[in-house]
C-alpha cells in the first residue's frame, strides 16, 4: 500500500497534538489545520491524501468542507472526527461519500484502521487514473476518423450505424475498425473495447449516433 500524506483538521489544539504525535510516531507524514477555511486555502498546492475531518469547528464546519471538495472536484477520501452525540452528521458525511467515521476519544488501532482504509481508496484512484493514462497513450496514435469509429463500437453500435451516423459505407467502417485492432495490437473486440473504455471513449452517447435503425446484426 502506498504512504500518503495526512491532513489532519481540527480546531481542538490538544486534539491536532496527540492525535498528530500517534499518527507521526506510526510512521506517517501529518500537515495540521486549525479549521476548514484554514485547509481549503492551502488545497490546490496539496497533494493527494487522507482528510481526518473533525465535524463540528468553526468558520467551516466537517460538511461545508466535505462538500466544498466535492464541488471542486477534489477526490481525497475523509475520515469524519465526531464528538458524543455527532453520529446522525456523521451518517450525513459517510452518505456524501466519506471512507469512514470515529468517535472521540478512539483508540489507536481504530485511528490507523481508518486511515488505511482511507489510503486504500487512494490506491485504487491511482491504479484507475494510471490505466486511463496508459490507454490514452495508446489512442494518441490514432486517426480523428478511427477515433469516431472506436467511439461508435464503444457505444455498442454495428458497422452499419456507424457507417451511417459518419456518412461512410459499412466496408470502410470494417477497414477502419481493422486498423484499430492491428494499432492497438489486439485481436478481438472485448480487448479493443477495454482500452476504449479504460480513456473514457464512449462515457457520453453522442445526440446523433444511433439515430438510424438497423435491420440486420452487428458486423
Amino acid at each position: 500500500m502506498t504512504e500518503y500524506p495526512i491532513y489532519l483538521v481540527d480546531d481542538d489544539a490538544a486534539v491536532r497534538r496527540s492525535v498528530g504525535f500517534m499518527l507521526k510516531t506510526s510512521g506517517h507524514k501529518v500537515e495540521t489545520y486549525v479549521d476548514g477555511y484554514e485547509f481549503l486555502k492551502e488545497l490546490r498546492s496539496l497533494e493527494p491524501g487522507c482528510v481526518l475531518l473533525d465535524i463540528q469547528m468553526p468558520k467551516s464546519d466537517g460538511l461545508e468542507v466535505q462538500a466544498e471538495l466535492r464541488d471542486r472536484g477534489v477526490a481525497f477520501p475523509i475520515v469524519v472526527m465526531t464528538g458524543h452525540g455527532d453520529v446522525d452528521v456523521a451518517v450525513r458525511a459517510m452518505k456524501a461519500g466519506a471512507v469512514d467515521f470515529i468517535e472521540k476519544p478512539f483508540a489507536k488501532e481504530t485511528m490507523l484502521e481508518a486511515v488505511g482504509e482511507a489510503f486504500e481508496r487512494l490506491d485504487r484512484s491511482d491504479a484507475k487514473s494510471r490505466r486511463r493514462q496508459e490507454a490514452e497513450m495508446l489512442l494518441n496514435g490514432l486517426t480523428p476518423r478511427e477515433r469516431e469509429v472506436l467511439e461508435g463500437l464503444a457505444q455498442g453500435h454495428p458497422n452499419k450505424t456507424i457507417g451511417y451516423d459518419l456518412g461512410i459505407s459499412s466496408r470502410t467502417v470494417e477497414i477502419h475498425r481493422a486498423n484499430l485492432m492491428k494499432k492497438l495490437d489486439v485481436y478481438n473486440l472485448s480487448d479493443l473495447l477495454r482500452i476504449a473504455f479504460a480513456a473514457g471513449v464512449g462515457e457520453e452517447a453522442g445526440a446523433d449516433i444511433g439515430t438510424q435503425p438497423t435491420d440486420g446484426p452487428a458486423t
